[in-house]
């Protein structure tokens, strides 16, 4: 006579999967498994943590992954989201892996240790550590699993590093740009010209552009563009105006492609600061960051004489105006003080490019970095509902490929 079968299996495709009522709860899953003795004592050790959890409050063990990912999905409409994901990409190998009860100040250590030997500053080394505070607080505050738990009894103290190294804004010169902007590629020059005549920011406000937010004003003959508040760091609508430059290079890239303004092998970018554009400030011989051009923007229009409010207006800085409702006159102010940013060394600007014999206008060939949102977006899609990424078994190369990359 075979043996009982444990009630609460079924098979279905050659896998066992649980299908039982337990305190009053159904649950539903697969074991992963095809082998019936090894699929009972899945089920045995799932009723086991049912019993601890709902007997005695004892919370079943989860790994940082798994709060990743579910951090991942309530982040989604986050402007910061993929420099968020680059941040946990980096922290995966030291604390993926481990539980969140493990996940503390000095676990962090060998994390921190490695990015400062990498050259990473400690505000860049921050921005990891604030990241997984801001899990372990959800975790220990707001996540609730099936049993009415918080996924971690009390969140450790993140305690950040002192930002003494930290680098001050560099706005570049006339000199710098020109020595700057020839040597990066066509397509981070036409991204570039844009920032430093707009000062929009560079990952979630030039890589992100897209052609739906352009609003033509015929009495111009120009457009700005509207950028969803959900894509601006301060979560206002932002108003793009654009000078006679950052209006020739919309022109330039026209018609590239049907969603996003600025591509690279008609792709979305994700970022400016890539591999093309520290090459180019090496061979330059000079020290700048992307960000830098939005401060370049400021700085030329504080020298032109350009008024406090209208600078906030066309840097994008938070005000009490209603700072996306203009009229034609005003909108035409706004473009005459943005032009002021460039009309000092526009002449010169379109001989040198001349003189370095660019592909096309050095207008043309100014900055632009979107390539990889779509893709991680879609990625992010598959990942939350991926049971593999949260394996403990998994590892780290297999949730980096399907997960981050």
């Amino acid at each position: 006579m075979g043996r009982k079968q444990i009630p609460g299996l079924v098979k279905r495709n050659q896998v066992w999967h649980i299908d039982k009522t337990i305190n009053g709860q159904r649950v539903c899953e697969s074991t992963e498994t095809s082998d019936l003795q090894e699929a009972e004592r899945y089920l045995a050790r799932k009723l086991e943590l049912i019993r601890q959890a709902t007997v005695y409050g004892v919370r079943p063990k989860r790994i940082f992954r798994e709060a990743v990912l579910k951090y991942l999905e309530e982040s989604g409409h986050k402007a910061s989201l993929i420099t968020e994901i680059e941040m946990i990409k980096q922290l995966d190998p030291y604390i993926g892996m481990m539980t969140l009860e493990a996940v503390h100040m000095g676990s962090l250590q060998a994390y921190i240790a490695d990015r400062k030997k990498q050259g990473a500053k400690n505000r860049t080394i921050n921005y990891g550590l604030q990241i997984t505070r801001q899990i372990l607080n959800l975790a220990a505050g707001q996540w609730l699993d099936e049993y009415g738990l918080t996924w971690l009894a009390t969140a450790p103290k993140i305690k950040l590093l002192p930002e003494s190294d930290k680098r001050k804004p560099h706005p570049i010169s006339w000199e710098d740009q020109e020595l700057l902007f020839p040597t990066l590629p066509d397509h981070l020059v036409k991204m570039a010209l844009f920032a430093v005549n707009t000062g929009c920011r560079s990952d979630t406000e030039i890589c992100r552009l897209r052609w739906e937010w352009e609003v033509p004003i015929p009495e111009l003959n120009r457009s700005v563009f509207i950028i969803p508040d959900e894509n601006v760091k301060n979560r206002e609508d932002r108003l793009v105006v654009l000078n006679d430059i950052a209006w020739s290079v919309i022109n330039e890239v026209r018609g590239q492609h049907p969603v996003y303004v600025f591509t690279f092998r008609n792709r979305p970018m994700t970022r400016m600061s890539n591999t093309a554009w520290k090459r180019a400030r090496k061979r330059a011989g000079i020290d700048v960051r992307v960000h830098d051009l939005k401060h370049t923007f400021g700085r030329r229009l504080r020298a032109a004489g350009v008024s406090f409010e209208d600078r906030q207006d066309l840097l994008g800085h938070k005000s009490q105006r209603i700072t996306t409702h203009y009229s034609a006159a005003e909108l035409a102010n706004l473009i005459t003080a943005a032009n002021k940013a460039c009309i000092k060394r526009y002449s010169s600007v379109l001989a040198s490019a001349r003189h370095m014999d660019l592909n096309s206008s050095y207008i043309a060939n100014n900055a632009t970095d979107t390539r990889r949102l779509a893709a991680k977006k879609a990625s992010l899609l598959e990942i939350l509902n991926s049971r593999e990424a949260m394996n403990v078994n998994g590892g780290h190369a297999k949730f980096t490929q399907a997960v981050l990359h």
